[in-house]
């Protein structure tokens, strides 16, 4: 259920709020306006039934809020079957339930995802800011919205509030007294700088904000999806996303084949080097270390396939071998599609590596349910995302250390800001070279060859050959 807590006291009106360090914040912002409009306590009142009952009370209010707060919790949070008992309280309570009816629209379309919880969480980030705005700012339901107030979202997007701009990543809810509250540091836009930049002692500046390219691309493709669904659910006629012609103004359009963000060849050797040797150091920390950093480049693999989850438990049997003696990895990727990647001579060889440090036998059995990446401390499987970028990160944070020492400078520099994915588009880009391109293709989990060749740098290569000797001054 998508609770915000409200400490019981059963026969008093909710008129009190500095009662409460958390009300103090809650009221602050949006809901400090309820005060006008006391409701009596309940042990838990939701989100939707607040946000409904303050706006179908007194809609005007809404504009004079200055702080957001969240409104769908993580995925492992919520129940689907809450929602829906939630659903048929506020039919009963309400008497002119159009937001409620967009929350729920929303709630449904986001449930549509829960098979994985990455799109969730992108898809949850662009709905909830158009709720955000189209009731606290453009005062209307999203039913309402059309084109020009779309491109006006975006324009606030580019540059919101200041009071909607956050300097770090933080949960959306928190527990308290065994609930779950919104949490008072959460806002719908983050300021974010390179790591290079965090490494020196620089901090995330509001004053700097800035939506990438990227962010504009996921506004129109996650909030089309969304408008299709409510055309397709009868909720809406129009998709105000598909009737912007001139996208051009806000998606820049590349004129050449982008770059792909990977390793070079000494920085990879350097960072493997580094796996290496933390292994050697301390085996019964590294040894993990030195298999992910192996997986990741090795078999193409996205952080989110090693990590578990609802959908997917890699575990050691995932490894199995065919009949004509050949290794292959099942893993479960985007759009949750299962596939086979080819396991290499050398991967074999660190999987057995990895498994001996664990106590194991060089190779697993097919019924073999041990998690493929173990808790250092505890038992069972890592089932976050955040720790094996924590993993990867101090081993990139060594092999710069390294490069550093060794004089090499440049490399050290372009290295931090190098992510976890980089060792995928590495491991694709070092063998697109010579494998061929269906089989990197089908090993990576393109949906088309189209994707694989962007790895294909020869052109690159040769067009920059070509003008290297040009010269500036008629000789």
């Amino acid at each position: 259920m998508i609770n915000i807590f409200i400490p019981n006291s059963p026969g008093k009106h909710l008129d009190n709020p500095v009662e409460n360090s958390y009300l103090a914040y809650f009221y602050s912002g949006f809901l400090r306006l309820h005060l006008l409009f006391p409701i009596k306590h309940t042990s838990s009142l939701t989100n939707l039934e607040i946000i409904s009952t303050m706006l179908r009370r007194h809609p005007l209010h809404a504009r004079h809020m200055h702080t957001p707060f969240p409104f769908f919790d993580t995925l492992p949070s919520l129940k689907d079957q809450d929602f829906r008992q939630q659903q048929q309280q506020l039919a009963s309570q309400l008497t002119s339930g159009e937001l409620a009816q967009d929350l729920t629209q929303a709630w449904d379309f986001l449930l549509s995802y829960r098979g994985s919880e990455a799109t969730f969480n992108a898809y949850r980030r662009e709905i909830e800011r158009l709720l955000q705005w189209a009731w606290f700012v453009a005062q209307k339901s999203l039913r309402n919205l059309r084109r020009l107030d779309i491109e006006t979202f975006i324009e606030f997007c580019q540059k919101p509030p200041k009071s909607w701009i956050g300097t770090k990543q933080v949960a959306r809810f928190v527990n308290q007294n065994a609930q779950r509250i919104p949490n008072p540091e959460w806002r719908p836009f983050v300021t974010a700088i390179s790591k290079k930049a965090h490494s020196e002692g620089q901090v995330p500046n509001i004053n700097q904000y800035i939506l990438s390219q990227n962010a504009l691309q996921a506004i129109f493709s996650i909030l089309g999806s969304f408008y299709n669904y409510l055309i397709q659910e009868e909720y809406t006629e129009v998709n105000p996303i598909a009737l912007i012609r001139q996208k051009s103004k806000y998606l820049r359009k590349h004129q050449t084949q982008q770059v792909v963000r990977r390793l070079s060849e000494l920085q990879w050797i350097y960072v493997i080097e580094t796996a290496e040797k933390l292994a050697n150091d301390d085996p019964a920390k590294h040894e993990r270390t030195l298999f992910i950093m192996n997986a990741l480049y090795g078999m193409y693999l996205r952080i989110s396939e090693l990590a578990s989850s609802e959908r997917w438990q890699p575990s050691m049997g995932h490894f199995h071998c065919d009949t004509h003696l050949n290794w292959w990895f099942t893993t479960v990727g985007k759009g949750n599609k299962e596939r086979i990647v080819s396991v290499s001579d050398a991967m074999l060889a660190a999987l057995k590596r990895y498994r001996k440090s664990l106590g194991l036998s060089p190779t697993p059995a097919p019924a073999d349910k041990t998690p493929l990446i173990s808790k250092i401390h505890g038992v069972g499987p890592i089932t976050s995302t955040r720790e094996i970028r924590h993993i990867v990160q101090h081993c990139f944070d060594e092999a710069i250390h390294r490069l550093q020492q060794d004089g090499l400078g440049e490399e050290a520099e372009t290295l931090m800001s190098a992510t976890v994915h980089w060792l995928r588009h590495t491991g694709i880009s070092d063998d697109v070279k010579h494998r061929p391109r269906e089989h990197v293709r089908d090993d990576a989990g393109h949906g088309s060859s189209a994707i694989t060749d962007k790895y294909i740098d020869i052109e690159l290569r040769e067009r920059h050959a070509s003008a290297r000797k040009k010269q500036l001054k008629p000789e």
